[in-house]
């Protein structure tokens, strides 16, 4: 059996050429040709892979042989890497990041997150994107490890020194319990009150912010360090706590949870940030996010945000 010769990115763009023309003459207009190139080119490639790629009897137009088809599907797969190697290398030169990590408060609507890195999957398809989801000091701390260039963070990463922070918006927290809850069957509740029964807290995960409480009023509290395992908490009627509404807005409409009348809040504005490296330079990607996020965050939730 003859051996095969390696083919050149030439050859084989004339292939694909041809193939999407229907003809030799369409090639050479294509590519800026002789027809005579593109016929050597052609012949050459057959010469090379051993095989005949056209079958250019009985039919002015050149016919695909099967052989001619599956070589077809490798040079269409050889010529889409090809562009995608160029892609990546203008992209690198005009200061795109290869690889972006990104860290999100787990707080930030997941609706909005996946509507977001649709978007930025058809703006960037050439970046690599590690995406951390994690809880107060958590997220800023991955960014000040260097584990994520950019985060999405909540009110435990005010005051870093180390961080550059901007503005994006406000989430509203709601104290809510299942209608079960001795809490959720007081028509009022008096100041102190809430304190008496266990409340469910997020807690963090990092050593950013340890010992550090945020919205914790009652004496007894669970630590969670998951915000899906205390809203299950919450349905079962095992405590009460703060809950983006966003997050149980469903169960409210339902009536598998309602808002508690505390007299320490109703409601709790939850500031989120964009936060990365002071002194550290964001590419394309991380200024597209942090800018894109807070836009959104602008109209879902009016100047004020």
């Amino acid at each position: 059996m003859a051996d095969v010769a390696r083919p050149t990115l030439d050859q084989l763009a004339i292939l694909l050429a041809v193939a999407e023309q229907g003809s030799f003459n369409g090639a050479a207009r294509q590519m800026g040709r002789a027809v005579s190139a593109i016929s050597y080119g052609i012949a050459g490639l057959e010469a090379q892979l051993g095989v005949r790629l056209f079958d250019r009897e009985g039919s002015r137009r050149p016919v695909l042989t099967e052989a001619g088809k599956a070589v077809l599907t490798h040079a269409r797969a050889i010529g889409d890497g090809v562009d995608d190697l160029i892609a990546g290398v203008r992209a690198y030169n005009e200061g795109l990041e290869t690889c972006l990590g990104l860290a999100i408060d787990v707080m930030v609507p997941q609706r909005q997150l996946s509507g977001l890195l649709r978007d930025f999957e058809l703006a960037f398809p050439t970046v690599d994107l590690t995406l951390h989801v994690e809880g107060l000091g958590a997220v800023a701390g991955l960014v000040l490890d260097g584990r994520a260039q950019l985060a999405v963070a909540g009110p435990a990463t005010a005051g870093q020194p180390l961080l550059e922070l901007q503005a994006l918006g406000d989430l509203e927290l709601v104290p809510v319990a299942a209608p079960a809850h001795p809490l959720a069957r007081m028509e009022r509740i008096e100041p102190g009150i809430a304190r008496r029964y266990r409340q469910l807290v997020l807690t963090d995960r990092s050593s950013l912010t340890e010992g550090q409480d945020f919205g914790v009023f009652a004496a007894r509290t669970w630590r969670l360090g998951d915000l899906g395992a205390k809203h299950a908490l919450l349905l079962e009627g095992i405590g009460w706590g703060n809950m983006p509404r966003h997050m149980v807005e469903a169960d409210l409409a339902a009536g598998r949870l309602v808002i508690l009348p505390v007299p320490e809040g109703r409601s709790t504005a939850y500031p989120i940030w964009a936060a990365w490296q002071r002194g550290s330079h964001l590419g394309p990607a991380a200024r597209w996010i942090r800018d894109e996020l807070g836009a959104r965050f602008h109209a879902q939730c009016g100047p004020g945000a």
